[in-house]
């Protein structure tokens, strides 16, 4: 899997013709855990925050396969089985990153179920990857890493996707 310059993705591509205004932005995160129910987590180059392997989907791709890519992209695991869990959207998902660029978001969870590989801990989107205890996360951390597990948990206790 060749990753993609922000200039070419479609985001950048789009970003670049529609200004300031703000994008739907569509996209995937991916929960990898390991054998010892640890989880992986990955320090961004941009901001460095700690957070899942996540990102915008590409054109002519899944959002499934977006997982996939991502997970791949800036850990180097390859995602086998991906179970969706948890789709956030709306005005509540509206922020604005550290460029001045707007956003609402329409993000897809999903639980990675299998995965193969060796983890890559430092890639052009990551700093830093590891696997952490859920009493031992690093700071800072991402907001969404809270509440992703928190859903993955309902979710893995009813078996109902969380919408929100």
């Amino acid at each position: 899997m060749a990753s993609i310059s922000w200039a070419d993705s479609y985001l950048g591509q789009l970003r670049a013709v529609a200004g300031d205004r703000t994008l739907m932005f569509v996209g995937a995160r991916g929960v990898v855990r390991d054998d010892e129910g640890r989880l992986l987590l990955i320090r961004r180059a941009d901001n460095g925050v700690w957070a899942m392997p996540a990102g915008a989907m590409e054109l002519g791709e899944s959002i499934a396969d977006c997982a996939v890519r991502e997970v791949y992209e800036e850990t180097g695991l390859q995602a086998g089985a991906v179970t969706p869990f948890g789709l956030y959207t709306g005005p509540a998902y509206t922020f604005t990153n550290m460029y001045s660029d707007t956003y609402q978001l329409f993000v897809i969870a999903f639980r990675i179920d299998q995965w193969a590989g060796e983890l890559t801990r430092v890639t052009d989107e990551t700093t830093d990857a590891g696997f952490f205890t859920l009493d031992s996360l690093p700071a800072p951390l991402s907001s969404t890493v809270t509440e992703t597990l928190a859903d993955l948990a309902a979710y893995e206790g009813t078996g109902q996707m969380i919408l929100k």
